[in-house]
């Protein structure tokens, strides 16, 4: 079992930045990947970002240029640094990660965007 827990959310100006991290319970390396979700009110749960141990990163077209996910394995985090934030940007943020083919998501940081 995997316990994940995110931070950093709060209210932040459009074009301002945040960074959110996620710790998990397990060692990262052990991880194939981490991915970072969002989700508003009344819609899906839509994927954000991801990263692998081989260096791959994966993001959503609406945050590539403006997003960076990165991994942390001695302090067992996986950021998210967001950058030029946008009003579209309001959402609860989860991390997510899939350990012997079961998904596992953290309780979520809440962001809000709002001039």
């Amino acid at each position: 079992q995997v316990q994940l827990v995110e931070s950093g959310g709060g209210l932040v100006q459009p074009g301002g930045s945040l960074t959110l991290s996620c710790l998990s319970s397990m060692s990262i390396s052990n991880l194939s990947s981490i991915a970072w979700y969002r989700q508003v009110p009344g819609k899906d749960r839509e994927f954000v970002a991801a990263t692998a141990w081989r260096g791959m990163e994966l993001y959503a077209d609406s945050v590539k240029g403006r997003f960076t996910i990165s991994g942390d394995s001695a302090k067992n985090t996986v950021s998210l640094q967001m950058a030029n934030i946008e009003f579209e940007d309001t959402a609860v943020y989860y991390c997510e990660v899939v350990y012997g083919g079961i998904p596992y998501w953290g309780p979520g940081a809440r962001v809000t965007v709002s001039s």
